[in-house]
């Protein structure tokens, strides 16, 4: 395993050289066959496997550090590894390795009446940073995908985060040598120094084309205000679960629970619960019981707490705040316009869930909610590129220039058109 140190003497040397290295490693990487990129996620997933006992000491040491910082119990869920985690790592790089290869697909052809035959081709975006917090599950993710699109990456993990990422990132690097890929394809930035976020931030002399952030407010505050490159856009996830008059009660008791209560600290746990007022009295009761057994806060508005005494009053903050812990605002709704209102009031476009039979119901909330994700009769813990297809994901954008949803692979490429002719020139 390599040496790493949190501090830098020259961060502005060391950053730049990163650049450097990234982008002459991105023309290797666009130049490289299917098999070979195949090849290095084949050795990295059989590296994370071979060095878990050094990935879970390296953990451990990261876990000590964030017990005395006092970080909170679901930060500590999201920095943790186990044998389990690993494994599921490495099976992720087993399944973007099985994914098609975006590079080089043909994403549209036409001829034109002037013979000209035009084809739409994908091509990778080139040097992408990322800047993420504390999973370090991330790094794994976010390097295979880079890798089969063909870019060059320089990963910024977070601090409490950073014994465990290079760990990982070690397993990388393995993968890409035995493939006979430039290891400086997969970077990891070798300090916590905020101050190296805010040169990946200025495009390192224009070597880094796009930052994609994963994290909460601030990080993304940051990067929106001190980013000079193009941003994929990943906001919080203030996701909203709704139940309709038409719901199955258990469904809605099942849904809800584990929309909360499976990972509090992702971004597609569900913050909010809103319940249609025709239901309260039949429906809320199995919902509040399953989640106070499970160890989860409820906070309500007036008629929750009437009806749900162990409920405590929900603030107005409380509609617009993502909790990440095992907290669930909880309010009434006269119907299905009602709940939509208040989703696009005080949502973040993420993911938002309607549990109901009635299809009307299930097409107006479809129509009229603009989120990134919406399902039907399932929980916002679905909204994970994993589950999606797409072997692993950086992340959920929210926005609504070049990604949206989950952002796999092919979501990290851009296009570019290639034309045919025989000869032809313009009158």
């Amino acid at each position: 395993m390599s040496a790493v140190s949190e501090t830098v003497t020259d961060i502005s040397t060391t950053m730049q050289a990163l650049g450097r290295e990234a982008r002459t490693a991105a023309a290797a990487l666009a130049r490289a066959s299917v098999d070979q990129k195949d090849a290095a996620l084949r050795a990295a997933a059989a590296a994370l496997r071979d060095r878990q006992t050094e990935i879970l000491a390296a953990n451990a040491r990261d876990m000590e550090a964030a017990r005395k910082k006092g970080l909170t119990g679901a930060m500590l869920d999201r920095l943790l590894l186990d044998e389990s985690r690993v494994e599921a790592m490495a099976a992720g790089l087993g399944e973007i390795e099985a994914l098609p290869d975006p590079i080089g697909h043909v994403m549209a052809e036409w001829t034109r009446p002037n013979g000209l035959r035009i084809e739409r081709v994908r091509v990778p975006l080139g040097v992408i940073g990322i800047i993420y917090e504390s999973r370090p599950n991330v790094t794994a993710d976010a390097g295979a995908l880079c890798l089969k699109s063909g870019n060059a990456v320089i990963l910024r993990g977070g601090s409490e985060s950073f014994h465990s990422s290079h760990a990982i990132h070690d397993c990388l690097v393995a993968g890409l040598e035995a493939a006979g890929l430039p290891p400086t394809a997969i970077q990891m930035v070798p300090t916590t120094s905020r101050e190296a976020v805010g040169l990946l931030l200025g495009g390192l002399n224009d070597t880094v084309d796009v930052i994609v952030p994963r994290g909460g407010k601030n990080l993304i505050a940051r990067v929106q205000a001190d980013a000079r490159v193009p941003v994929i856009g990943h906001l919080e996830g203030l996701c909203h679960v709704y139940v309709h008059a038409s719901a199955d009660a258990a469904m809605a008791t099942n849904v809800t629970l584990n929309a909360k209560m499976r990972r509090t600290g992702i971004c597609g746990a569900a913050e909010t619960l809103l319940i249609d007022r025709a239901v309260l009295a039949s429906h809320l009761p199995g919902i509040a019981d399953a989640l106070i057994d499970a160890g989860c806060e409820l906070r309500g508005d007036a008629e929750v707490c009437a009806a749900e005494p162990r409920a405590i009053a929900a603030t107005e903050a409380d509609w617009s705040t993502e909790y990440l812990d095992a907290i669930l605002a909880i309010r009434v709704v006269d119907d299905v316009n009602a709940a939509v209102e208040h989703i696009v009031h005080y949502g973040s476009g993420h993911t938002e869930a309607i549990i109901a039979e009635d299809p009307t119901a299930v097409a107006r909330f479809f129509h009229d909610l603009d989120s990134a994700i919406l399902l039907h009769n399932a929980s916002t813990q679905y909204a994970d590129g994993g589950e999606f297809g797409m072997g692993a994901e950086i992340g959920i954008a929210t926005g609504r220039i070049h990604a949206r949803g989950p952002v796999g692979a092919e979501q990290l490429t851009s296009y570019k058109y290639l034309v045919h002719g025989s000869g032809q020139t313009r009158p």
